[in-house]
């Protein structure tokens, strides 16, 4: 496709983060009037019980921040996560949008073997399911090239022309890539987690858009190194967030 970079994942990237499992731990000594450190043993036990006994503000005091680029509409299931996350996203408005699309890898399920309330996005199992993975690929790449083609060259033409960037965007699909910056702290990205990565383990297992998930799973890895003791409390508790 001319002038199009095609991608099939999520760029995801922490820049910065503060605080660490000991000062979640400080936030929590502090009701008691105590500020004497402890050992890590002894903090991975007051995380366990905070986590498990849903004492959760001592969680909001630290924080991580994120690059992620990524397509629109995955943005704009993010952008439902709004309890202690902050967001500054590139403007259509004000620069010309970088001709990056997505479009996903054959491994991404493509067929609803369940109902519009309750999806089954699952990896074929048959060939015959396989076959109808196969040919459905093909068709969603086929469709979707064109549609992007179309869109771009619709939009370069308006901008060529004078139109003003936040009109000449209209006409742009939701697969385009955007970026943004996002800061949370664990608490809340915890609950993000929760709810945008499938695990049969979690206690409530959730469902989320493949795109979105591959995007959680980026920050999990990252929440997993820099607060090790809170992830393994997270993850040991049955993933919900307190």
């Amino acid at each position: 496709m001319t002038d199009l970079t095609i991608l099939d994942v999520p760029q995801v990237d922490l820049l910065d983060y503060m605080g660490s499992d000991s000062e979640i731990c400080d936030a929590a000594r502090v009701s008691t009037n105590n500020f004497e450190r402890k050992s890590a043993e002894v903090d991975q036990k007051l995380i366990n019980y905070l986590l498990k006994n849903k004492h959760g503000t001592p969680f909001e005091h630290a924080a991580m921040k994120f690059y992620v680029s990524a397509p629109i509409f995955t943005f704009r299931e993010f952008h439902r996560h709004r309890i202690g996350f902050s967001y500054n996203e590139m403007s259509g408005r004000y620069t010309e949008l970088p001709a990056e699309f997505y479009i996903p890898n054959i491994v991404r399920p493509m067929i609803n073997f369940g109902t519009s309330a309750h999806p089954d996005y699952r990896v074929p199992q048959t060939p015959a399911e396989t076959h109808q993975q196969e040919h459905a690929y093909a068709v969603m790449v086929e469709n979707v090239s064109i549609a992007y083609e179309e869109a771009w060259k619709s939009y370069k033409c308006m901008l060529e022309a004078g139109i003003a960037k936040e009109v000449a965007r209209i006409v742009l699909p939701v697969g385009i890539y955007s970026r943004m910056y996002v800061t949370c702290n664990p608490r809340s990205l915890m609950n993000f987690l929760s709810l945008r990565i499938e695990d049969e383990k979690a206690a409530h297992v959730s469902h989320p858009q493949y795109e979105i998930q591959q995007v959680a799973k980026k920050m999990e890895f990252e929440f997993m190194r820099s607060f090790p003791m809170t992830y393994k409390a997270y993850i040991d508790n049955g993933r919900v967030a307190p």
